[in-house]
């Protein structure tokens, strides 16, 4: 058999990774005495991280990610806010995510709550987490037309399965009695099966009241089943009359990160 068979089977085989890197160890005079051993190893070894790399890349596209670049490297904690980089850095390795526990992020506009909770869920991707990105007002009229069009348990479906669910806006607006109960459909599904992280302009003290009014039963339903044993990240500034926002650290248009 040829090489030249060899790389048109590897790629027949869909390894052309494989392919193009027997293509350069047959080129490069330097392999020429490096053992058979050797050779396979690293045919392997960059086939295996094209093909994890190419893994992560489709679960950071399917997120959809509001900012998909991301980084807890980046996470600014000189810029006046009090961050808790011990917390932060130990939720990156996604223990909470094998807990079944959530994240609470609230702050102020311009605070970086959209970036942090991106890369929360860029870190969780690197672990090959599935994970889902989605403004809440978007979900709730996505789950009512399906009420109304009779499809609610298959569109339910496309929120229950991300094993973290990152949840932009929520309670920025009170909700009504039929979104609330489209919303405890989900939180109720999710529960103890996976991760959500919540983040919003209001105090976790206040989301009761955004939730149809505070109404006793289904205020308590949600709240108690997504506040249980979360982690908190309240994002407050030292001086609130000095410190800047982040969208101003950053250079950001004004419509952007919230």
């Amino acid at each position: 058999m040829t090489n030249q068979n060899t790389i048109d089977k590897l790629i027949e085989m869909r390894l052309t990774t494989m392919a193009d890197s027997f293509r350069i160890q047959l080129d490069d005079p330097a392999m020429k005495d490096v053992p058979f051993e050797d050779h396979f190893g690293i045919l392997v070894d960059v086939e295996y991280a094209s093909r994890k790399n190419n893994r992560l890349k489709r679960l950071s596209h399917r997120a959809e990610f509001e900012q998909p670049d991301a980084s807890i490297a980046a996470i600014d904690y000189r810029s006046g806010r009090k961050l808790s980089k011990e917390l932060i850095s130990r939720l990156a390795f996604c223990e909470y995510i094998t807990e079944y526990r959530n994240i609470f992020i609230t702050g102020t506009t311009g605070s970086e709550k959209t970036y942090m909770a991106c890369a929360f869920g860029i870190e969780a991707c690197k672990q090959y987490y599935t994970a889902r990105y989605v403004r809440l007002p978007d979900l709730l009229l996505d789950l009512q037309d399906a009420r109304v069009n009779g499809t609610f348990a298959s569109v339910l479906k496309k929120y229950t399965p991300p094993i973290l669910l990152i949840l932009d806006e929520w309670l920025l607006l009170k909700l009504l009695e039929g979104e609330a109960r489209n919303l405890f459909e989900l939180v109720h599904k999710r529960r103890k099966k996976s991760s959500t992280i919540f983040y919003s302009q209001f105090r976790e003290a206040e989301w009761h009241g955004q939730i149809y009014g505070g109404e006793s039963t289904l205020a308590d339903a949600i709240m108690d089943r997504i506040s249980y044993d979360s982690y908190k990240i309240d994002i407050e500034y030292v001086d609130p009359e000095k410190d800047i926002s982040m969208r101003e650290v950053y250079g950001l248009d004004p419509k952007q990160a919230k």
